[in-house]
């Protein structure tokens, strides 16, 4: 990164600062896409460290909305970050419940893919750790209507491709990456 990165406010400037610490690596690597590129993001280095996931609650917590009832998303890029949105936020009053969809529905015990505390009809934040195309997003909206939720609101810890929030206007949800790929000084998709 040699130029100056974009003014952020205080919360999401810390986040930044901790994913660049913990999460970007450089090297040459293969995304999921098949895309190759010269920085990774294991945003599970930020999600899974204490001061971490305070900082993505910092930055999270400040734009769910207050009638949102619970948070998840497909795992496991998801879990971490509803899991931890959803303790901070209990000690700060919001009663936000956690759950996960399964990438293959379960057929014993309690069957289906959503496996936590969702309910129908929840207001539903949908959440990841890092997002480049939007497909395991959108496929988790898709388990969210299935199971009779509503998803309001889309966030990841950083958008990285840039493409995810014409999905998510699409399909007619609100969508509020806590940082881009620009925010840490690199091109969308690059």
């Amino acid at each position: 990164m040699t130029h100056e990165l974009p003014p952020l406010d205080p919360a999401r400037a810390a986040l930044r600062d901790h994913v660049i610490r913990y999460s970007v690596k450089r090297g040459d690597f293969t995304l999921k896409s098949g895309a190759k590129s010269s920085w990774f993001l294991d945003t599970k280095q930020t999600a899974c460290r204490p001061e971490g996931i305070v900082l993505v609650a910092d930055v999270a917590l400040s734009f769910i909305p207050a009638d949102a009832d619970a948070i998840g998303g497909l795992t496991m890029g998801a879990d971490p970050v509803a899991f931890g949105i959803a303790a901070v936020g209990a000690t700060r009053g919001l009663s936000l419940r956690s759950f996960s969809v399964r990438k293959e529905a379960k057929d014993h015990g309690i069957t289906g893919r959503v496996a936590g505390a969702l309910m129908p009809g929840d207001r539903v934040v949908i959440t990841e750790d890092t997002v480049t195309r939007g497909t395991s997003l959108m496929e988790a909206v898709d388990a969210v209507k299935a199971f009779g939720a509503l998803p309001v609101l889309i966030t990841v810890i950083v958008d990285r491709g840039g493409t995810c929030a014409a999905m998510a206007a699409e399909a007619g949800i609100a969508y509020v990456p806590m940082l881009t790929a620009e925010d840490l000084g690199f091109g969308f998709g690059t």
